[in-house]
């Protein structure tokens, strides 16, 4: 029920004049989307703390928010290729949650769909969110974008035509792309990043005894993930200051903070969900 509320209103934001709507998609994506990356404390204590001792978070924390720092410099000193990255480790990350193991050619086409359907269907306005979030002028989108976004358009074609997928992937990728179609690309994004990857991804986590062995029901995952998104919403209200200047208003800084610092931010989360994800798995399997 709420997550149809979320879903309602989100949607009915796209209306809205487009500063408010972008605010909208960014409040949603902040609350609701960011924790679930928050719970990367409770991935890494069962690595750290049988080592380390009291000393785990220090060890987790230092280099993790060492690497999300060189992003963020990496967004000053080359935008662009910065930007391809982030999109790349995207589609990377979003594939591997929606498909799972062992499934490379649906994790492709499903991870670049969020990516991708962008730029096909609304070019003019994804390069517009974009310029702004690189800060350097981008009057069309990048022709390897572009060029990127066709290919996988073919391949995703030739994946459904070969492989004919499960009633339920067709399904999730149906809306999605109807989600695309219909509504601007970063109530788009809000939509799948908050209704689909974090619930996704919690929900994984929950039902993985190794990985984060402490986070075994949702209401534990979030009370879990409260500590370190506070850490995070701290780290963007230090930042502010030096993205405003220059800025065309305030939702246009909220937009490049956010979506940068998203970037920043997952780069070390995927790097530490491949680590937990090496660990010896009990031969139990999965939790119920």
């Amino acid at each position: 029920m709420a997550a149809a509320l979320v879903g309602l209103g989100l949607s009915a934001s796209a209306l809205l004049p487009r500063d408010a709507s972008w605010l909208a998609a960014l409040a949603a994506t902040i609350v609701l989307g960011v924790p679930h990356g928050a719970l990367d404390g409770a991935v890494a204590a069962p690595l750290l703390r049988p080592r380390f001792g009291r000393l785990w978070f220090g060890i987790f924390a230092l280099p993790y928010l060492g690497l999300s720092a060189l992003v963020l410099v990496a967004w000053q000193v080359a935008p662009l290729v910065t930007l391809a990255g982030f999109l790349a480790l995207s589609v990377l990350h979003f594939g591997e949650e929606d498909a799972g193991p062992g499934r490379p050619i649906e994790a492709l086409v499903r991870g670049g769909l969020p990516i991708a359907l962008p730029a096909l269907l609304r070019p003019e306005e994804t390069a517009q969110i974009f310029a702004l979030v690189a800060r350097v002028p981008m009057p069309e989108l990048p022709t390897w974008w572009s060029a990127a976004a066709w290919l996988w358009l073919a391949g995703a074609v030739l994946w459904l035509a070969i492989h004919r997928p499960r009633r339920a992937v067709l399904a999730e990728c149906a809306g999605l792309a109807a989600a695309f179609w219909l509504l601007p690309p970063l109530t788009a994004f809000a939509l799948y990043f908050v209704g689909l990857h974090g619930p996704r991804h919690m929900r994984a986590l929950v039902r993985d005894p190794v990985r984060a062995p402490a986070i075994d029901t949702m209401g534990r995952a979030v009370r879990a993930a409260l500590p370190i998104f506070a850490l995070t919403l701290g780290l963007g209200a230090g930042l502010w200051p030096l993205y405003a200047p220059g800025s065309p208003g305030p939702t246009a800084t909220l937009l490049a903070l956010t979506l940068q610092m998203l970037s920043a931010l997952t780069a070390p989360h995927v790097l530490l969900d491949r680590i937990a994800s090496a660990r010896p798995r009990p031969e139990a399997g999965l939790r119920g």
